[in-house]
């Protein structure tokens, strides 16, 4: 590698008699990448999408970079030529150096080395800056975040510097974006244009969501009992079986597997485990738990749960997380086990991260939906959210939810990309039932039969789609929802 240039405005050298420590850099390497793009544009083809100026060491270098890709993005051609009078104008950048520079190119074959190089190096400094930033707010008697919130903010930084590099967001060009948007056509097109996102197990809410979108918040909503923690958890576990299948053979691939995350903060994880052999096994989770078991039954779920646990679907039932806590915990599993999915199992028990007691109810909600909402963007993975309805359900005659009735509505609304509820009607049709053999009795009989089994799940809000209402069948003795089907067509569990 050639000798470094020299250059009036490139940082001093490490004088021996002074025993300074330099932050990691290697200035050979970026002038051989900025000769090569000099001496042959088609070089920013290959580190375009890979190097930010910000990666350079040296800030003559950031500032040639930064040109260049001005330069680029106007279709002009960077070159000493081009760029000598473009730093006529007082930037302290000699001609001969970017005539140097190209002396010191290196050839398009070894740029994607130089460019792991110097982009390992700036992670490298941006973790030092991290580091000293940690050190510096600790130490500091007035800062107001406290202990525990500095742990969240430094693992938050460090989460980003993991997955891409970069501990601060930034401004990117419109084409990434329409890039990452036509792939995601491109997947659905290959699809049948059905499931895009995460498949959910249903047929008609793939049809109706697309399946399940990254940072996509989704509200799961309804009034007790009618199996909002059921739904959720079938959907998770639809999810993590649709993700073993598509995923088998990812470490062949040099990929890295994918998995389900279950943040249960009312239930337990044996309590949730019971509910999904419940619903594996087609035995009613009453029986499980009072072990009245047949030997065949049994069988069944001893086989049923050697399957489940090869599942990629991660437990937390922790109670009363914050908001906080919750983040920190997610993206860690993001980066142990790349977590695709994320279900919070519900809302209202999550504690904002910051406690004030003149903070109001409907302020705790949006921290804590917005916090939701960030986890979905910055893991880039869809999150579902329970939510409990308001008790003004109940006094109207018709009791299917709607927007207004959700708990502290504005925020929640507001912040999800989808809202839907779960509402059965033979839960309140049960409730009405006439004596026997009055005339209101059949009557009553004959819109239970139509009923019966039955669940909405009215999707009330879509962002990026319509709004409509997909019917489950929905088994309580196992705590099960599936696709619609005939009478003839029920398990025998199900009667």
């Amino acid at each position: 590698m050639a000798a470094v240039l020299e250059h009036p405005s490139q940082p001093p050298q490490k004088d021996d008699a002074l025993p300074l420590k330099e932050a990691p850099h290697n200035l050979e390497a970026e002038q051989a990448i900025l000769g090569a793009i000099l001496a042959n544009n088609e070089a920013l083809n290959h580190v375009g999408g890979t190097l930010v100026p910000e990666d350079f060491y040296a800030g003559i270098h950031q500032r040639i970079y930064k040109v260049i890709q001005q330069f680029n993005d106007k279709g002009l051609i960077a070159n000493p030529v081009t760029l000598k009078h473009h730093f006529a104008g007082g930037e302290g950048i000699e001609d001969q150096y970017l005539v140097k520079l190209v002396a010191a190119a290196t050839s398009i074959i070894n740029i994607h080395d130089y460019t792991r190089i110097i982009r390992d190096l700036a992670i490298k400094r941006r973790l030092i800056g991290v580091g000293e930033n940690v050190v510096v707010e600790a130490f500091n008697p007035q800062s107001e975040h406290a202990g525990i919130r500095q742990v969240e903010i430094a693992e938050q930084q460090l989460f980003k510097l993991a997955t891409d590099g970069d501990a601060e967001g930034g401004f990117q060009p419109l084409k990434f974006a329409v890039i990452d948007a036509l792939n995601r056509t491109e997947k659905a097109f290959k699809r049948s244009g059905e499931v895009v996102g995460l498949d959910t197990g249903f047929k008609d809410m793939n049809r109706l969501l697309g399946g399940l979108h990254p940072s996509d918040l989704l509200i799961l909503a309804g009034r007790p009992a009618m199996g909002k923690t059921a739904l959720a958890t079938t959907m998770a576990f639809n999810a993590a079986v649709a993700i073993a299948r598509e995923d088998e053979g990812a470490f062949e691939r040099n990929e890295k597997p994918r998995s389900v995350g279950f943040f249960s903060l009312e239930m337990s994880g044996e309590q949730l485990a019971l509910r999904l052999l419940a619903a594996a096994c087609g035995v009613s989770s009453h029986k499980l738990q009072r072990g009245d078991l047949t030997q065949d039954e049994f069988q069944r779920l001893v086989e049923e749960s050697s399957n489940l646990s090869h599942l990629p679907l991660h437990i937390d039932d922790t109670p009363a997380l914050s908001i906080g806590a919750l983040r920190s915990r997610a993206r860690r599993l993001k980066r142990v086990h790349n977590v695709s999915l994320l279900v919070v199992d519900y809302l209202q028990l999550l504690r904002p991260s910051s406690s004030n007691s003149q903070t109001n109810r409907v302020q705790e909600v949006s921290e804590i939906t917005q916090g939701l909402k960030a986890i979905a963007k910055e893991l880039d993975i869809p999150v579902i959210a329970l939510s409990q309805l308001s008790r003004s359900v109940e006094s109207r005659d018709d009791k299917r939810p709607q927007l207004a009735d959700l708990r502290e509505s504005g925020s929640i609304e507001q912040d999800a990309d989808i809202v839907m509820f779960v509402y059965r009607e033979e839960y309140y049709m049960q409730r009405k039932q006439p004596r026997e053999g009055t005339p209101e009795h059949a009557t009553w009989q004959q819109e239970m039969n139509a009923v019966h089994g039955l669940a909405d799940v009215i999707v009330a809000k879509h962002r990026n789609g319509p709004v409509d209402t997909v019917t489950l069948q929905f088994q309580g003795e196992i705590t099960r929802f599936m696709d619609r089907v005939t009478e003839d067509q029920l398990p025998e569990q199900y009667y």
